[in-house]
């Protein structure tokens, strides 16, 4: 049986829960998947970096007490070396899951690069990347025959990419929109309980849906990101955020919520992308007061649902949870899954 090294960039809640999932499955995964997984790098902001070629001890590094590091383990330093340890690293597999400016996708957009042009295949949950320098890293891929896969920078583990990209194959997709941020769809929810936003707000970062800066979430920049994301993979697009009109839900109030009630209707912060007549891609992100028989209107909480546009089909709709660091891991292992398959093309296609 052949096997995957994996090098992890970021050891925060979704590399760590993959790295969970790979210690307590391995085995199990091993024989329904027909490969194996090994962890051969680590580099974190905090713990510093590690690189074994022989396979770190997973258990012994998920053990490892508040406050330390990786200085004194066999391959270890105190300090991250990221750049280093993806350049170097025997993996054939990088895993980046760090935390990343939206604004200009960094550092994840270097990492991406740099193992790409190192022969390996990436992986990601971060959006920044796909979204803003998604074409050129693609072309990068290709040009050194690896793959830069991102099934989690959508809606987490659940497959929105590959079920367009596979499952809806041989229908023409119109348009697309979906709740694509829990955050603010929690807080939507809360107010239509007679919360004000600044309550529904501090209620979401106390059950830990919102940051300590909701703002990417309430202010709709997140959803602009996956946007973008959805457009270019979906539509065959090529926006960026720019093109991408976005409106918040910090100018929705508690009279509005309650004028859309009396009339039938439920807000949800909305992203779209539809394709017009004359080939052109509009795309948006905005509050809208959906009536409740739309597919769209019943989804609560911090879930998430894209609605896809289709010509054979009619409107089909996919909805899961949009975050959450088993979830989140999920779809990194998705994408290895991805990887895999396409390298046991390339053989069979070589024979």
């Amino acid at each position: 049986m052949h096997r995957h090294d994996l090098a992890l960039i970021g050891f925060g809640g979704v590399n760590r829960a993959l790295a969970e999932i790979i210690q307590t499955r391995g085995e199990e995964l091993a024989d329904d998947l027909g490969f194996g997984l090994r962890v051969v790098a680590i580099t974190d902001l905090r713990l510093g970096s590690l690189m074994q070629t022989g396979g770190i001890d997973l258990g012994a590094v998920l053990a490892l007490p508040e406050g330390a590091t990786f200085a004194g383990l066999p391959g270890g330093a105190g300090v991250p070396q990221n750049d280093f340890v993806i350049r170097n690293t025997t993996a054939d597999i990088v895993v980046e899951a760090t935390f990343t400016n939206p604004v200009d996708g960094e550092p994840a957009v270097s990492h991406v690069r740099a193992a790409l042009e190192s022969g390996k295949s990436v992986t990601t949950t971060n959006k920044g990347p796909v979204a803003l320098a998604g074409a050129e890293l693609s072309r990068i891929a290709a040009e050194h025959g690896v793959r830069f896969e991102y099934e989690g920078a959508v809606m987490s583990g659940t497959p929105v990419l590959r079920f367009a990209s596979e499952t809806l194959k041989g229908l023409r997709v119109s348009g697309v929109q979906g709740i694509l941020n829990g955050t603010s769809n929690f807080v939507l929810g809360r107010m239509e309980t007679g919360m004000t936003l600044a309550e529904a707000v501090a209620e979401a970062q106390a059950l830990g849906y919102a940051e300590a800066d909701p703002t990417a979430d309430i202010e709709g920049s997140d959803v602009q990101l996956k946007v973008v994301i959805l457009a270019n993979e979906i539509l065959g697009a090529a926006i960026t955020t720019a093109d991408v009109r976005r409106r918040g839900i910090s100018r929705v109030s508690p009279e509005d919520i309650a004028a859309a009630a009396a009339e039938g209707r439920r807000w949800k912060l909305i992203g779209s992308a539809t394709r017009t007549p004359d080939g052109e891609v509009v795309a948006t992100v905005e509050p809208v007061a959906l009536p409740l028989e739309h597919a769209l209107a019943g989804v609560s909480g911090p879930t998430n649902a894209v609605s896809f546009d289709t010509d054979l089909l009619g409107t089909v709709t996919v909805s899961g949870p949009g975050a959450g660091r088993i979830e989140t891991a999920y779809a990194l292992l998705s994408d290895i899954i991805a990887v895999d398959q396409h390298a046991r093309t390339l053989a069979e296609a070589a024979r």
